[in-house]
């Protein structure tokens, strides 16, 4: 399968034809054809579905909008002054774009054209502007309303609003583990960060201002969610909804913007929705070859603490995370850990905010990156060293955060006691 996706067949076709091809092998043509028909029509008639292609239409209208100049703006407004004071409000605009927008990768390219320039004519150190720009991204992968937790959700039949209400803590812990990073980075040379113009406080509202409407929507979505007014479907209709208007209010809603915006969700949606059902395809031969039942056993006779099985996972995630994207790394995996995991009295929703920060520390680790090499394509004249040296205060800061939660598991789960 991963020898198809490296000579170019896309990952989701690679393995929809190596699960039906090797289904066909142990069980015939026929029964490999029904099992694939069915797989899919079965994925595609769950409506839990369609909460996907309203979430990513929400951040596709709100990208259209040009949000993330005045999210950088009004962020700039309040750190900039402060030495590290740009990387800071890279950190912080990354995260409310990241989060909006659903994709790391996305954020990680359109920050890059916001944010490098002005903290070049700042003169900040390449590396730390670089670093901060690929790695503040990845807090999209935590912060709700989150793509590859909405996945997660779908594959393992969790509830999502508590995906994202257990997302919440982690990514505010991830973002100021950030924030430490540049601090001691600055700290230790203050020439890689000077300190930015002060803004006065009617120039902070006035920039505030500007973003309060998908504050707001944000707001109404996440809240809606974890106070169970709404479901995540409802949720995904009201944000999709709300971001239609909030762009038509600024101005840059017309006929081609709209049709851009469809015709770009239906896109994201169908690579996302094809990745899903040759990934379980592939999930079903996986199970039939008896590669879980194999895996399960295997790992049950290592007599392994909970926590050696965990860190064995991470293992297996580094490696994968260097050559695969998220969503794709995840169908082909979730199903397998899941059912290793569940046996040992792993709570399956702590799981899923364990693989959103494994996908998140996948993005900016080499020798692949993906935002760092996304980075790199919207800067040529940035070595490919530079910003993977500036990623590693980061990559420590992920790693802390991602130990926090093995060891203490009530990060995730605490804001769920407040749950209706």
């Amino acid at each position: 399968m991963l020898i198809l996706a490296f000579v170019g067949i896309p990952l989701g076709f690679a393995m929809l034809t190596v699960g039906a091809g090797f289904f066909a092998l142990i069980r015939g043509f026929d029964p490999a054809m029904i099992m694939a028909g069915q797989t899919i029509s079965a994925l595609a008639a769950n409506d839990a579905l369609s909460v996907v292609p309203m979430f990513i239409l929400m951040g596709t209208f709100i990208y259209k909008a040009n949000l993330a100049e005045e999210l950088y703006d009004a962020a700039y407004s309040l750190l900039g002054h402060r030495k590290g004071g740009l990387a800071y409000a890279t950190v912080l605009a990354s995260a409310g774009f990241a989060a909006i927008s659903g994709s790391s990768i996305a954020t990680a390219a359109t920050m890059t054209k916001v944010a490098m320039p002005q903290m070049r004519r700042h003169r900040y150190a390449d590396s730390l502007a670089s670093g901060c720009v690929s790695s503040a991204g990845t807090l999209g992968a935590l912060i709700p309303p989150s793509v590859p937790l909405l996945i997660y959700g779908i594959i393992t039949q969790q509830d999502i609003g508590k995906l994202f209400a257990a997302g919440i803590t982690p990514g505010i812990l991830l973002g100021l583990l950030f924030m430490t990073a540049i601090w001691w980075t600055v700290h230790r040379n203050p020439a890689k960060g000077p300190a930015g113009d002060y803004s006065d406080w009617h120039t902070r509202l006035r920039r505030i201002s500007k973003v309060w409407g998908v504050l707001a929507l944000f707001v109404v979505v996440v809240g809606g969610l974890y106070s169970g007014i709404f479901t995540a479907t409802e949720a995904g209709g009201i944000g999709a909804t709300g971001a239609l208007i909030f762009t038509a209010l600024r101005g840059k809603l017309d006929r081609r913007v709209l049709l851009e915006s469809l015709v770009e969700a239906g896109r994201t949606t169908a690579m996302i929705f094809i990745i899903a059902f040759g990934g379980l395809v592939f999930a079903n031969f996986v199970t039939l070859s008896g590669l879980t039942t194999t895996l399960v056993t295997w790992i049950q006779s290592l007599h392994l603490p909970t926590i050696g099985v965990i860190l064995i996972i991470v293992l297996i995630y580094v490696v994968l995370g260097s050559v695969m994207e998220a969503v794709s790394m995840m169908l082909l995996t979730v199903p397998v850990f899941a059912a290793v995991v569940q046996p040992l009295g792993v709570d399956l929703i702590w799981f899923g905010i364990f693989i959103a920060m494994m996908i998140e520390i996948g993005l900016i680790h080499p020798p692949v990156g993906m935002n760092v090499f996304m980075v790199k394509s919207v800067m040529p004249d940035l070595p490919i060293r530079t910003i993977f040296i500036g990623t590693i205060p980061f990559l420590i800061a992920n790693i802390f955060a991602l130990a926090l939660i093995i060891i203490f598991p009530v990060i995730p789960l605490w804001p769920l006691k407040f749950m209706h």
